[in-house]
């Protein structure tokens, strides 16, 4: 199993010293002591609407948003990431769950086609710290989506810096998802630009970066996602899930993105709530097992088979 210990945590110089003790432990909880991100993503509804949650193959458990909230509670994750709604509506029944609040989201009826991508803010962090404080609940961080490349990337980017900048004046974690997205960008996943998305991450001072998978013809996608891990320095990238896959195949590419490439982490969505509360909970736990107990893809999968 990787651990660090709290010393090995580097504390941004935005965060107030008054509240740098605050930051560490949030960090150790989000990592659970690892340094490593097992984020459980829970934002597709507002992104995807009900797609990723009803129809052919998909069970009829996903259809009802607690389930999202079960498979938190009764898994192995380091953070649960959704909207306030949802939490303010669910979170007295799972107090228990480690929480990430999006504070933006946008839905996918407007395609690229008719307009760049914007994704508003729906939240400053005085709500979220008085929501916090009113709701007891472990809120550890916040999250952010940016769409680089946007024709509005200029307002996306003044909002991310404010989110993280003041999560930091609160000693919260920040993630954020950053997909190069609109007219101007030719191909989402060029390794070059996925690498220029996870720098812009570290320039905004985030502590972790999400970004999807690179791909280039004739070269393995591990070894093309080392670019964007190099790019990011001291800001931790993580890989989005993306679209459900066999679960063998995204465990081997889970493992090779944080053994090949140097990843820190995963968020994972759909590979995990596509499925009933029962193998969901596994899916979680053998993740887990291999961002942060350091479980090879067979001892993983014979987590997830063991029924």
């Amino acid at each position: 199993m990787v651990s660090i210990t709290n010393n090995d945590v580097i504390v941004p110089l935005d965060v107030p010293a008054t509240m740098r003790d605050t930051y560490v432990k949030n960090y150790m909880k989000i990592t659970r002591s690892s340094g490593r991100l097992m984020l459980f993503a829970g934002d597709q509804k507002v992104e995807h609407l009900n797609s990723d949650f009803y129809g052919e193959g998909i069970p009829e458990d996903d259809a009802n948003p607690e389930h999202l909230f079960r498979i938190a509670a009764q898994s192995k994750i380091g953070v649960f990431a959704t909207q306030l709604g949802l939490i303010a509506r669910y979170g007295m029944d799972y107090r228990d769950v480690p929480y990430l609040v999006k504070v933006n989201s946008k839905t996918n009826l407007v395609k690229t086609g008719q307009a760049d991508p914007f994704s508003n803010l729906w939240y400053d962090m005085a709500q979220l710290a008085e929501f916090k404080e009113n709701s007891g609940l472990d809120i550890l961080g916040v999250g952010y989506t940016l769409y680089l490349g946007s024709e509005f990337e200029g307002d996306m980017l003044e909002q991310a810096a404010q989110v993280i900048y003041e999560a930091h004046q609160h000693g919260m974690i920040t993630v954020l998802w950053i997909y190069p997205r609109g007219e101007a960008v030719k191909d989402e996943k060029d390794p070059h630009l996925i690498a220029g998305a996870t720098g812009v991450g570290a320039c905004l001072g985030a502590d972790f970066v999400k970004v999807n998978y690179p791909k280039r013809d004739g070269e393995a996608p591990e070894e093309s996602f080392k670019e964007a891990v190099k790019a990011a320095g001291r800001c931790k990238v993580v890989c989005a899930g993306g679209s459900s896959d066999d679960p063998e195949v995204f465990l081997k590419k889970l493992y090779d993105q944080i053994h090949v490439s140097g990843a820190e982490g995963n968020a994972t969505g759909r590979n995990v709530h596509q499925k009933s509360l029962a193998d969901a909970v596994r899916m979680c736990n053998a993740i887990y097992a291999i961002t942060v107990e350091e479980a090879s893809v067979e001892e993983a999968l014979k987590i997830y088979r063991d029924k």
